[in-house]
């Protein structure tokens, strides 16, 4: 199975769900349709309407992110787990780098994992180095203590996927070679066999993924599939990158 995830971030209002409609309507109708899911994460403000309206349809819609508690606190303008899951949230992303850079510790993200999938939510957990550190070959480093602080054996790995983003890639249009993210992922297939004994979650790529680009990405048979922002905005780029996947 492959994962197409769409993160846009700051992006959207009500009517943008016309985006969806027509991703939605290429899915149904692709004769690939059952090698692969769709899930799309819009801001906070747009997931129980636009949850309701894909109750019944292909495309599953998460959530950017998560608080670190459970249910219900003090703390002001935060959603919790629990609160995505009753509006009809079904995946959460967790430690993407726009969030560990404005805080998000290893012990938060932790519990932030916990809980999400203590309320069912799947989660795509997000790790990535940045530029210093894969100028300075420290990038197996920053990934191996990215993960092993965070995910735990204990930690359902069914409801688990990994996205791998290095954060030096988000929004530049530079890419890993070819021979970089196939070793990349199989370390990361490596570490996370460790954690969750003998098997591994799925390992997305993310970093300026386009309908150019994805089929150099294709022949990497260990990437599971893909987080993509800026082409997710438009339907358009967005089933361009499924097609080109698939030609």
């Amino acid at each position: 199975m492959r994962y197409f995830i769409g993160n846009w971030k700051m992006f959207g209002v009500p009517k943008s769900i016309n985006i969806l409609n027509k991703i939605n309507s290429y899915y149904s109708r692709d004769k690939n349709r059952n090698k692969y899911r769709v899930i799309i994460t819009p801001p906070y403000t747009l997931i129980e309407s636009y949850s309701k309206n894909f109750k019944n349809k292909r495309i599953s819609i998460g959530s950017q992110n998560c608080y670190q508690k459970e249910k219900f606190s003090s703390n002001t303008a935060a959603i919790s787990p629990y609160m995505l899951k009753n509006v009809g949230a079904k995946y959460t992303l967790v430690g993407h780098s726009d969030n560990r850079s404005e805080g998000d510790t290893d012990v938060m993200l932790k519990n932030k994992v916990k809980y999400a999938l203590k309320n069912n939510l799947k989660v795509v957990f997000c790790i990535g180095e940045n530029k210093k550190e894969k100028k300075n070959k420290r990038t197996l480093v920053v990934l191996k203590k990215q993960l092993t602080r965070v995910l735990e054996r204990k930690f359902n790995k069914n409801n688990v996927i990994v996205a791998y983003e290095p954060i030096w890639s988000i929004g530049t249009g530079k890419i890993p070679t070819a021979s970089e993210l196939k070793k990349t992922t199989i370390y990361i297939k490596k570490i996370l066999k460790s954690i969750f004994k003998h098997s591994s979650p799925a390992v997305l790529y993310g970093g300026s993924v386009d309908g150019d680009n994805v089929e150099i990405f294709k022949e990497i048979k260990e990437i599971d599939g893909f987080l993509i922002g800026g082409a997710s905005k438009s339907h358009k780029k967005f089933i361009d990158i499924i097609k080109n996947y698939y030609r």
